[in-house]
């Protein structure tokens, strides 16, 4: 069951890129405020909230820092963030998706489309990438002390809806259908295993290789979003040919 996963090595880069620049938190207590404010404090009724709280705990977040951020969203002066996606192209046709959260509209979208304009990209309409990506369960965690019975673990994924496992060194990434989601997520508490990050994403149905000229121009786009407070999640279409590793 094993395969390529192209969620993988965008998130690997994007993980690493995040914890190096302090910005992981920001992003995660953001989620937390947003799923708080929408659905309530409580997690047995906000799956939401429950799912962002996890993902907090996945990156080692201190308990206080997330009760924090429950407590001020649902306090009276909890801040409005709207959740706004953009898409456009980056140099080279790659196609840039970007998930937003935010308390003012036009500090982010003209931050954003700065970003593309500054490498020679564009913003385009909402739905113009929707053909290019599908929405997947995406959920990582490291391998439990003892391991796994790896064909039981599958088995036992697969029951629950999963599409695709893959482990590399200590990581195991699973991959599912978008309505199977909280199937799997089930599964994998009743199993007993502590998900580092769970959620669904967008993953690319079809990627591109640019030259390297052009991949210094794209990841210089990602990159500024990624180090944007506004922007929760960036996805893209960008797949790193061989000998290329070094330039990201």
């Amino acid at each position: 069951m094993a395969g390529h996963s192209k969620w993988a090595n965008i998130k690997h880069r994007k993980g690493a890129q995040d914890a190096k620049r302090g910005k992981i938190f920001t992003k995660l207590i953001k989620e937390i405020s947003i799923a708080a404010k929408l659905g309530g404090g409580d997690t047995e009724t906000n799956p939401r909230l429950r799912l962002a709280i996890q993902n907090a705990k996945g990156q080692n977040m201190p308990k206080d820092n997330i009760e924090r951020a429950v407590k001020k969203a649902t306090g009276a002066d909890a801040t409005d963030y709207m959740e706004l996606t953009y898409e456009g192209y980056a140099p080279g046709g790659i196609a840039v998706f970007v998930e937003c959260s935010t308390d003012n509209q036009n500090r982010t979208v003209s931050a954003v489309r700065s970003y593309f304009t500054k490498v020679g990209g564009s913003l385009g309409k909402n739905g113009s990438l929707e053909f290019i990506f599908d929405r997947k369960g995406i959920f990582e965690f490291n391998m439990p002390e003892g391991g796994l019975d790896m064909d039981e673990f599958e088995l036992e994924m697969a029951d629950a809806g999963a599409e695709d496992i893959e482990v590399m060194d200590d990581l195991i990434v699973i991959t599912s259908a978008m309505e199977d989601f909280g199937a799997v997520n089930k599964k994998l508490e009743d199993m007993g295993i502590e998900v580092a990050s769970a959620g669904l994403k967008r993953i690319p149905n079809n990627t591109s290789t640019v030259d390297n000229d052009t991949l210094t121009k794209v990841m210089k786009l990602i990159d500024k979003l990624e180090d944007d407070d506004d922007v929760q999640q960036v996805y893209h279409n960008l797949e790193i040919a061989d000998g290329q590793e070094e330039l990201i």
